[in-house]
């Protein structure tokens, strides 16, 4: 006989109050799973995605998504070098790898360190708006058209690199730096001689994964106005042209496909010096070639650069005005409901497809389901908010849904390679003792994963608190549908606001979930 499970009530406790904490959850976001099998929701779902079938391929049609695919990889490669200027200097006059004092053991300079604080505080914003923000609002200063998209993924990237290279720096050995500084060597030259040939190939690597994430970045900024293929995605899903949705879905597939190949291809390339050099001269002719096939749309967009300055002048000071105040809370409350249920949802969902997908039900289940894992979260959140404003109109329960359907992928994966790596010991040991099937996973699998299954979703909410605060650009609610009405209406104070909420609440959520990562 199998004994007790002596936590069972601590354990039966912390789900209660889970659940608790969950339920203010729905009334806040409206998301009723009831709804989607309404009639009405089921009839324009399914029609919608009866459309799918077959794909658009008329010879026009696709000449347009050919031209829009490479607007897209040239944005984000144009895009990353701009962020490589941007965030290379600032990692170098900030990283306390080359700060004299730290090689030195001299007192610091407190000018240096007023100003390194200066540039990091810049570093911390320029990352903190998420990169789909800073398009909007590039979109109203400069138009429609590819330019936004660059500036928006240089500016947010350029936040994101500065930060980790700067970490980089920092972890590498620091004795030659050391004997450089103390031999009268410069900054730059103890980061030439001391610190770049440790770190080049983390540098690269790390450069080269932030150019996969900006080609997905691109391929949603069309959402806004940005060009690329999401612009005709937008296009097509305002029209209900599903056959155009279909053909579009698959490209965005294939794009997230290439990009992933193409980075695997250049982290080999750093195995060798031959391959180092074939690296850098391709992506200097892919800089090179992307600025050329996107200069003449900037040539003919009309842009004054002379006009950012008057634009983001506008914003100043924010509107904090006590009657907006609590207007500016509901937003914000609404924005945290929508990630804490959209990821609750996705744990749920992506332990229920780990299962399958991890072999625990034969082979017949385990290639369906992560091929529908694959797709889950192969989809930008952004788009699943576009077509989830369709099943259940607008408002934060499309943002919820999103956010569940995405983040179940992004889980399922996790979830179920956590449970192929789980020793085999405990529910060997259970099984012998005569437990069921269930028993074996309750007391011999869970209690392995469960712990690093709760991390990743800690994990996943830092990152869907930020998705979840722009989902309403598309209707989903939430502060980023606020923003998209203040941008449209010419409030920029009013943005100002909102846009310092998204900020504070994102830096709150990853704070929290920092403390409760340990705990979990």
């Amino acid at each position: 006989m199998l004994m007790r499970d002596p936590a069972r009530w601590t354990r039966l406790a912390g789900w209660l109050l889970v659940i608790a904490l969950m339920a203010p959850t729905f009334p806040l976001t409206g998301f009723n799973p009831a709804a989607l099998t309404q009639p009405d929701n089921l009839r324009t779902i399914g029609a919608f995605v009866a459309g799918f079938l077959p794909p658009a391929l008329a010879p026009d049609f696709l000449g347009e998504v050919a031209r829009e695919t490479l607007t897209t990889l040239a944005s984000a490669t144009a895009g990353i070098a701009l962020a490589l200027l941007l965030g290379a200097p600032l990692a170098f006059l900030t990283s306390r790898a080359l700060d004299r004092h730290a090689l030195s053991g001299d007192r610091p300079s407190r000018l240096l360190q007023a100003a390194q604080t200066t540039l990091r505080g810049l570093m911390v914003l320029l990352r903190g708006i998420p990169e789909i923000v800073w398009a909007l609002l590039f979109v109203r200063a400069t138009g429609l058209g590819s330019l936004p998209a660059v500036l928006a993924i240089g500016l947010a990237y350029g936040g994101m690199l500065a930060k980790v290279y700067a970490e980089i720096l920092e972890s590498q050995t620091a004795a030659p730096a050391r004997a450089l500084h103390l031999a009268g060597a410069s900054r730059w030259q103890t980061l030439l001689y001391g610190l770049w040939p440790q770190a080049l190939p983390e540098l690269v690597s790390y450069s080269v994964y932030r150019w996969e994430c900006a080609v997905r970045a691109s391929a949603v900024m069309g959402f806004v106005g940005a060009g690329g293929i999401g612009q005709l995605l937008d296009t097509s899903l305002k029209m209900l042209n599903s056959g155009e949705v279909s053909t579009l879905l698959l490209v965005f597939l294939l794009l997230s496909a290439l990009s992933d190949a193409i980075s695997h291809l250049a982290r080999r390339a750093l195995a060798n010096r031959a391959g180092q050099g074939w690296l850098a001269a391709g992506g200097v002719l892919a800089i090179m070639a992307s600025v050329a096939w996107l200069w003449p749309g900037w040539r003919d967009s009309g842009f004054d650069p002379a006009a950012l300055p008057r634009f983001f002048h506008d914003f100043f000071p924010p509107a904090l005005s006590l009657p907006f105040l609590p207007e500016l809370g509901h937003y914000a409350l609404e924005t945290l409901a929508m990630s804490g249920l959209g990821t609750a949802l996705a744990f749920i969902g992506g332990a229920l497809l780990a299962l399958p997908a991890a072999g625990r039900f034969g082979l017949a289940l385990t290639l369906p389901c992560r091929a529908l894992l694959n797709l889950l979260r192969g989809v930008p959140d952004l788009l699943w908010a576009s077509i989830a404003v369709l099943a259940v109109g607008l408002g934060p329960a499309a943002g919820v849904l999103a956010l569940a359907l995405h983040t179940s992928g992004v889980l399922g994966r996790l979830f179920a390679e956590t449970l192929e790596n789980a020793p085999s010991e405990p529910s060997r040991a259970l099984e012998l003792a005569g437990a069921g099937r269930l028993g074996v996973f309750c007391y011999g699998v869970l209690p392995c994963v469960l712990h690093q299954w709760i991390a990743y979703a800690l994990y996943r909410w830092e990152n869907n608190i930020r998705i979840a605060t722009v989902l309403g650009i598309v209707g989903a609610g939430g502060l980023g549908q606020q923003l998209y009405l203040a941008l449209s209406l010419f409030q920029q104070q009013k943005a100002a606001a909102l846009i310092l909420c998204m900020l504070l609440l994102t830096w709150a959520v990853e704070g929290l979930s920092r403390r409760l990562r340990p705990a979990a």
